[in-house]
């Protein structure tokens, strides 16, 4: 099958995901450029040509959609999740320059602006905007999808089922929403570590893939239900999340060691090892735990394709960093400089972290109750 969308396929994907309502006139298609600090690459320069081909598309079959399209460009920010800049440009009309550099500062608009004549937004971005947006959606009462790093490898996931991912997604949320805590077994060679994670205090995001509501942003391709581990700021009740948790980065493993939903140290030796230690020390917010995440699309066929954006939707993911976005403590304020700012998903599954086994997960509820969630990075419940 095709790896690019038809025109069919791409309008019935917005319908079906923003269910578009009746009085909304526009959709913006926003990218990310490059400059002198952050410079080009081929999946980038692919990544803006999509963006322009659906906006070419959508602008030829506008009367199928019931929308005007529009290219919304904006400079790179030089990191995922950190805050947007002030300014953008509706590009429509023009050829996309190669750097932001080439944007003309005269024709510049506010962002709030965009979020003004653009109800609806997709972001096909190389740096991640979902914190932002996030932010943004709330504040403005827009609607936007997230593609941070989006390529034509992900398009079958776009062709999903989202109406049964999104089914899916909100059971887990439903059973994420009433435990107060997840435990979790990790197995690798020569050990094992525990971790128990504090959920109390918290609500359940679902991101199934249907963004129908105002006021919300989520990815797609789409289809995992997270939450953010308490952090402990309730006077007197101090997180409960502890233990340990291996992350492998190439042949090694690295185990931090968890107290009070923070990465408090390193356990382990080793380039990398030293490499994140020296991070943990650097920028404090990056120690946070900022998430428990449960993919679903690995029922579906879906293989990872070494992009986040896709890949943390097959499984078992825990984020390090930036969490207020998702209803949590931990905002750009936290973080030596917006370009430090972060939102890292590790993620457990074979093909990515081949020698990490995430042997069980069991939610706990407050009637001291346990039910198996996972075993082997399989979901052991009926869906």
């Amino acid at each position: 099958m095709s790896n690019k969308m038809a025109a069919n396929e791409l309008i019935g994907l917005i319908k079906n995901v923003f269910l578009p309502r009746p009085y909304e006139k526009a959709i913006g298609i926003m990218v990310d450029l490059p400059d002198s600090v952050v410079k080009d690459d081929s999946s980038w320069a692919a990544r803006r040509r999509i963006a322009s081909e659906w906006v070419h598309l959508l602008r030829q079959h506008r009367d199928k959609l019931g929308l005007d399209t529009h290219l919304v460009a904006y400079g790179n920010v030089h990191t995922n999740n950190g805050d947007l800049p002030e300014r953008a440009w509706v590009v429509d009309d023009s050829p996309l320059p190669d750097t932001s550099e080439g944007l003309d500062i005269n024709s510049a608009v506010a962002m709030e602006k965009i979020y003004s004549d653009f109800p609806i937004l997709v972001a096909i971005t190389k740096f991640s905007s979902t914190a932002p947006l996030k932010m943004a959606a709330k504040k403005f009462g827009i609607r936007a999808a997230t593609m941070p790093g989006f390529g034509e490898k992900m398009i079958p996931a776009l062709r999903l089922d989202y109406t049964e991912i999104n089914r899916r997604v909100n059971a887990l949320k439903e059973l994420l929403d009433r435990a107060t805590g997840a435990n979790i077994v990790f197995s690798y060679p020569g050990g094992q570590s525990k971790l128990h994670l504090d959920l109390r205090h918290r609500g359940c995001h679902a991101s199934g893939g249907l963004l129908t509501e105002s006021g919300v942003a989520g990815n797609l391709p789409s289809g995992e239900a997270y939450i953010v581990p308490y952090e402990g700021e309730i006077s007197g009740d101090p997180s409960r999340s502890e233990g340990e948790l291996p992350v492998q980065f190439g042949k090694e493993i690295v185990i931090y060691k968890i107290v009070g939903n923070r990465a408090v140290k390193v356990l382990s030796s080793g380039r990398e090892s030293e490499r994140e230690s020296a991070l943990l020390d650097k920028e404090p917010g990056y120690s946070n735990l900022a998430e428990l995440g449960l993919g679903v699309l690995a029922p579906f066929g879906i293989k990872p394709i070494g992009a986040i954006l896709l890949d943390e939707k097959l499984g078992l993911h825990i984020a390090f960093g930036r969490s207020e976005h998702f209803g949590g403590q931990v905002g750009p304020d936290a973080f030596s400089s917006p370009e430090a700012v972060i939102h890292i998903d590790r993620v457990y599954v074979p093909e990515m972290q081949p020698d990490i086994c995430p042997e069980s997960v069991d939610l706990c509820f407050n009637d001291e109750t346990t039910m198996p969630l996972m075993r082997k990075g399989n979901y052991v419940i009926t869906f």
